[in-house]
């Protein structure tokens, strides 16, 4: 028989794990300097993290480790604004990644996947950013966003898929 209280205890502490591993990706992502005239442009090497969630764990987990790394990182390193921007993309396109993961699994490679994600992330981003600043001029950023996206979507996809493959999650006894 499985005891509740156990399950509970290593289901918050592998969450931990993750969430402080993504968190410090995030903040080591921060220390490169990249000099780009596109405000914005990043890796996202937290994402490896969060693919892996979601292909081992599922979405729940993947949203839960996604939300409270982009709080920590924005509350740490950000304002309010970045802190919107990071959990737009993030939501966004981890919605998309689950979707086409469940919906079309023979369709999608962990890097197709992840290069959808990348694309939907920065046209949330985009939109928010419209929202907030109203200006619509900055939808002129979104074709260069979109090129980047899908080479960051294809780098952050081949190391969360190999990651996927390579780690597996064994149950305690």
């Amino acid at each position: 028989m499985l005891d509740k209280n156990r399950l509970l205890n290593s289901d918050l502490a592998l969450h931990g794990i993750f969430i402080c591993v993504a968190a410090l990706m995030g903040y080591l992502e921060s220390l490169i300097p990249f000099a780009f005239p596109v405000p914005g442009i990043r890796l996202g090497l937290a994402n490896i993290v969060i693919i892996w969630v979601l292909y081992t764990l599922g979405l729940r987990s993947a949203l839960i480790v996604s939300l409270l790394r982009c709080l920590i990182i924005g509350l740490l390193f950000g304002n309010i604004y970045s802190i919107m921007f990071s959990i737009a993309g993030a939501f966004s396109s981890l919605i998309v990644m689950f979707l086409l993961k469940k919906y079309a699994p023979g369709k999608f490679s962990v890097m197709g996947v992840s290069v959808c994600g990348a694309i939907v992330h920065n046209i949330a981003q985009v939109i928010v950013a419209m929202i907030v600043i109203k200006n619509a001029y900055i939808i002129t950023y979104l074709p260069v966003l979109i090129g980047v996206g899908v080479i960051s979507g294809i780098v952050i996809g081949l190391l969360g898929g190999l990651l996927y493959k390579k780690i597996k999650l064994v149950p305690a006894n």
